[in-house]
C-alpha cells in the first residue's frame, strides 16, 4: 500500500449474492486482468474477502485518475459483461478514488504478513478534516505501540469526503484484544476531537451495512513491480 508511484487508488466492494461465490468473484477479476493487456498505468491489483462472506474488496493501484477512464471507457464494459455471464447476481455499488495520504508501520514488522485487513472509516467535511483525522490518529500510535498492529494505511477520498485507514493486523486474536482494551478508546477519543469528522460504513453505499470492515486478502496481481 505505501508503494510511491500509485497516484490514485481505487476502491470498490462487489457484492455476491451467496458466501460461496466470493471466491469465484474475486478470482474473475484477476483472471480477466491476467487475460488482456494491461496499461502500464495499472500498477495492482488486490482482492480481498469480508469475513461475513457478503462482498469482496478490491483495491487497485493507478498511476492516474485518466489512464484508468480510459480503460472504462474502452475495456471495462467487455471486461464486467463476461464475468456477469459466467457469475449472475454481482452488485456494483461503485468506486471511490483515494490517495494515500500517511502510513504508520509498526517497529519491527517488516517481514510480517498480515493475517486481517481492518477497515475503520470516516465521513469528512473537506480535505482539512481529513488530513488532520490522520495526523491524529498517527501520532497517537506512535506513542502507544498496538502489540499485533502491523500498520495503518491512511486513504483520503479526492473529493474530500471520507476517509479510510487499511489497518493490517497480525490476526483476528489481535484486532480484539486491541478492541477490548483501553487503546481502542483513546483512539477513539482522538477522533472524536477533529472536527467536520464523524464514522461512517466501511464500504459506501451498502445498504444496511455498517461498522468496520473485516477482510482477508485473497489474491494480488502485480503489472509493475514497485521501485
Amino acid at each position: 500500500m505505501r508503494r510511491p508511484d500509485a497516484g490514485t487508488v481505487l476502491v470498490s466492494a462487489w457484492l455476491v449474492p451467496a458466501p460461496d461465490l466470493q471466491r469465484r468473484a474475486a478470482d474473475a477479476v484477476l483472471d480477466a486482468w491476467e487475460r488482456q493487456p494491461r496499461p502500464d498505468a495499472m500498477l495492482s491489483l488486490s482482492t480481498f474477502l469480508s469475513v461475513d462472506g457478503s462482498h469482496v474488496l478490491n483495491y487497485a493501484q493507478w498511476t492516474d485518475d485518466d489512464a484508468h477512464r480510459e480503460w472504462v471507457r474502452h475495456r471495462r464494459p467487455a471486461t464486467i459483461s463476461r464475468i456477469d455471464e459466467s457469475i449472475p447476481g454481482i452488485q456494483r455499488p461503485g468506486l471511490v478514488r483515494y490517495t494515500r495520504y500517511r502510513s504508520y508501520v509498526s517497529q519491527g514488522t517488516p517481514d510480517r504478513h498480515p493475517g486481517l485487513l481492518v477497515t475503520p472509516a470516516f465521513a469528512t467535511t473537506g480535505p482539512a478534516p481529513q488530513r488532520a483525522l490522520a495526523d491524529a490518529v498517527i501520532a497517537s500510535l506512535e506513542e502507544e505501540q498496538v502489540p499485533g498492529l502491523l500498520g495503518a494505511h491512511f486513504h483520503l477520498s479526492k473529493d474530500g469526503s471520507r476517509v479510510v485507514n487499511f489497518a493490517e493486523w497480525e490476526d483476528a486474536a489481535a484486532w480484539q484484544e486491541f478492541a477490548a482494551n483501553g487503546t481502542a478508546a483513546r483512539l477513539h477519543a482522538a477522533v472524536s476531537s477533529v472536527p467536520g469528522v464523524t464514522e461512517a460504513p466501511a464500504v459506501p453505499a451498502l445498504p444496511g451495512r455498517t461498522g468496520v470492515g473485516h477482510y482477508r486478502l485473497h489474491r494480488s496481481l502485480v503489472n509493475v513491480p514497485a521501485p
